[in-house]
């Protein structure tokens, strides 16, 4: 006795049938489109005067500068071409913005191709990793050896 065993495709289901092309861009390029919203925020409204969006929490409540401190100035810094300014500024906005860039591009590509978006993984130890460089990062920032890594 024979069964036909049949498993219906991504083609034979409409619900589950991925977008390709133009279609299949427009969530990727809204998710572009935010990101140089912000840029172009961060550009017309300087964030380097005081109260223009208000004051890290973080700061506020501890005097210390968190992770993110200077974050805004180093874009508004990358967006007037003063990378040496948005490093001094917060080291980490660079590579979180390259970072973003490179992945709203692959995701475009692939939603282009309709495939879907590929998330970023990283081991445990990578993340630990991570996490303590970040502490340090934090720690060295708010002492007098680290006065470069300080937001101007």
């Amino acid at each position: 006795m024979e069964f036909a065993h049949t498993v219906p495709g991504p083609a034979a289901d409409p619900k589950t049938e991925s977008r390709s092309g133009w279609r299949g861009v427009a969530v990727p390029l809204l998710v572009a489109g935010a990101g140089v919203g912000i840029g172009m925020l961060l550009h017309l409204r300087d964030p380097h005067v005081d109260g223009s969006y208000g004051t890290c929490p973080v700061y506020a409540l501890t005097g210390w500068y968190c992770p993110g401190c200077g974050g805004m100035r180093a874009v508004h810094n990358l967006t007037d071409g003063q990378l040496v300014d948005a490093l001094h500024s917060n080291l980490l906005a660079i590579p979180l913005v390259l970072a973003f860039v490179l992945w709203v591009g692959d995701w475009t590509i692939r939603a282009w191709h309709g495939r879907s978006m590929r998330l970023p993984t990283i081991s445990r130890t990578t993340m630990w990793t991570f996490f303590a460089l970040l502490t340090v990062y934090t720690v060295l920032r708010n002492t007098p050896w680290g006065t470069l890594l300080t937001p101007v």
